[in-house]
C-alpha cells in the first residue's frame, strides 16, 4: 500500500506477521527554517575528539530524501536499519520506542522454567566448584540459553555504516534495545534515551568468585570494530528497573544489567561527548579482555575521547579501560552512596584525564577516584574534587598505598575543540549533557 499526503510518503511493507510503517521525509518536510540548524545533517566538527580523526565522522549528513526514515517502532527501526544497504541514511527516532518485547515469557522456549532452574542449580545441590558450561540442551540451563537466544534475537539492531540515529524533540529514545554498531565506519547518534536492557535470562556461575554471581548480557550500545563513531547529547541510564528493584537469588543480586556502553575489539576513532550515563553499575568498557587473542586485536586502536559528560551516581568503569589512548576531558563526575571508582587503569591503557570535576559525597574518599588494574601509565593534571585542584594520583596512591599508580604516557591529546574551567563544569554539562538538550 502507498499513500502520500503532504510531502511525506508512507511506506507499509508486511514482514512476518507485522506491519511496518516507515515514514519517508520528502525535502520540503525536511527542510529546516532559516534560523534552525537541521540536527539530523550536523557532522562532527573539526578536532572534536578521536572521532575526527582522518576522514572524520559524518554519518548519514548526505543521505538523499529516500533514505530519510522517521520511525515510532522497534519493528520500524529495524526496517529503517535494512533499508538501503549502506547507502547514506538518517533515522529519526520519533517517542520512546519499546524494544523489549511484550514480556520476558514471550521469549520462553517450551519447557523452560525458571523455578525448575533455581532447583537444579541450587549451591546446596550443584556446589560452588563447576559452572554450567557443558549442560545439555534439554537441561534447565540447556533451556535458559535457547530462551536467550530468543531475547537476543529481538533487542539487538546492527546499524550499518554512514548512518545517523537522531531523536526528535526532547523525549526520543528506547526502552530495551541493544545498539549494535559492529564491523562498520561512520556512524552517528544523538538525543536519545537509552534505557537499558533487561535480561530476562542471566546465567548462574557458581565459580564466579567465592559466592557466585548472575551474569547478564545486552548493553545499551556496542562500538565492536568500527571506526569513526560519534555518540552525543544522549542520556543512559537503567530508568525503571534500577539495581535497587532486582531481586536476590543464592544470596547474590540477580543481575539483569550489563554495561550502558562499550567500546571493544578493535574499535577506533570514537568521540563521546555531552551524554549523561547515570545510575548504573558497570558503565562504560574500552577493551573487553587481557586475554593474547584480545591484545592482537586492540593495540594500536581503542582511540576514544569522552569530554563534557556527566557520570552521575555510577558505582564503577567511567571508563575502564585497556590498551587504547583515550582523552578524558571537560567530565563532570558525581559520586554517591555505592561509588567504586570512575577510572580503571587497565592493560596497557594509555589514560590521559585532565579538566575534570568531581563531586564527592560524604564519606566517598578521593583516592576513590582511580583504580588501579594493571600497571600502566596515566597522566592526569588540572582535575577538581569538590571544587579544589587535586593531584589524582598522589591523593590515590596515599589512601590506596597498596595500588600505586605510576604517572606518564608517550602522548599528548591534540583534538580538542573547547576546554572550559573544570570549576564551571557542573553548570555547564549538568545543564547541557543529555537527551533533549541537543541545540
Amino acid at each position: 500500500m502507498r499513500t502520500q499526503k503532504c510531502h511525506e510518503r508512507v511506506i507499509t511493507a508486511a514482514v512476518g506477521c507485522t506491519a511496518l510503517v516507515l515514514a519517508v521525509t520528502g525535502t520540503a518536510a525536511a527542510a529546516p527554517g532559516p534560523h534552525t540548524p537541521d540536527t539530523a545533517r550536523q557532522v562532527l566538527a573539526a578536532k572534536d575528539g578521536w572521532g575526527s580523526y582522518g576522514a572524520g565522522t559524518t554519518g548519514g549528513a548526505k543521505a538523499d530524501a529516500a533514505h530519510t526514515y522517521a520511525v515510532t517502532t522497534w519493528d520500524g527501526f529495524k526496517a529503517a536499519l535494512a533499508a538501503g544497504g549502506s547507502a547514506p541514511k538518517i533515522i529519526k527516532v520519533k517517542g520512546m520506542i519499546d524494544a523489549d518485547g511484550p514480556s520476558c515469557s514471550a521469549f520462553e522456549v517450551p519447557g523452560y522454567d525458571f523455578g525448575t532452574y533455581l532447583e537444579a542449580y541450587a549451591p546446596e545441590t550443584w556446589g560452588r566448584d563447576r559452572n554450567l558450561d557443558g549442560e545439555p540442551d534439554d537441561s534447565p540451563e540447556g533451556l535458559r540459553r535457547a530462551s536467550a537466544a530468543l531475547q537476543d534475537k529481538y533487542i539487538k539492531a546492527n546499524i550499518p555504516a554512514n548512518t545517523t540515529i537522531v531523536g526528535v524533540g526532547r523525549d526520543a529514545g528506547f526502552r530495551g534495545a541493544s545498539l549494535q554498531i559492529k564491523n562498520v565506519d561512520n556512524v552517528i547518534v544523538r538525543n536519545v534515551t537509552l534505557e537499558s536492557p533487561l535480561d530476562c535470562f542471566p546465567q548462574w556461575d557458581p565459580t564466579d568468585t567465592a559466592d557466585g554471581n548472575w551474569n547478564s548480557e545486552y548493553d545499551s550500545a556496542v562500538i565492536t570494530g568500527s571506526t569513526h563513531v560519534w555518540m552525543d547529547h544522549n542520556t543512559f541510564t537503567d530508568g525503571e528497573h534500577p539495581n535497587s528493584t532486582l531481586p536476590y537469588y543464592y544470596g547474590r543480586i540477580f543481575e539483569q544489567h550489563d554495561g550502558e556502553l562499550d567500546i571493544v575489539k578493535g574499535a577506533d576513532y570514537v568521540t563521546v561527548s555531552w551524554n549523561v550515563f547515570e545510575d548504573h553499575d558497570k558503565t562504560i568498557l574500552i577493551g573487553n579482555s587481557d586475554s593474547a587473542s584480545t591484545a592482537a586485536i586492540d593495540r594500536g586502536h581503542l582511540k576514544v575521547t569522552l569530554h563534557h559528560n556527566l557520570f552521575s551516581n555510577l558505582v564503577e568503569r567511567a571508563p575502564r579501560v585497556r590498551f587504547g589512548q583515550v582523552d578524558s576531558y571537560n567530565n563532570h563526575f558525581v559520586a554517591n552512596a555505592g561509588y567504586g571508582y570512575s577510572l580503571g587503569i587497565g592493560m596497557e591503557s594509555q589514560l590521559v584525564a585532565e579538566h575534570n570535576a568531581f563531586t564527592l559525597a560524604p564519606g566517598v574518599g578521593a583516592g576513590q577516584i582511580l583504580k588501579k588494574w594493571k600497571d600502566s601509565p596515566v597522566t592526569e593534571s588540572h582535575n577538581y574534587v569538590n571544587g579544589r585542584l587535586t593531584d589524582l594520583v598522589a591523593v590515590h596512591n596515599a589512601q590506596v598505598p597498596d595500588e600505586i599508580l605510576q604517572r606518564g604516557g608517550d602522548w599528548t591529546p591534540a583534538l580538542r575543540t573547547r576546554i572550559d574551567n573544570p570549576k564551571a563544569l557542573p553548570g555547564i554539562v549538568d545543564h547541557q549533557a543529555g537527551a533533549g538538550r541537543l541545540r
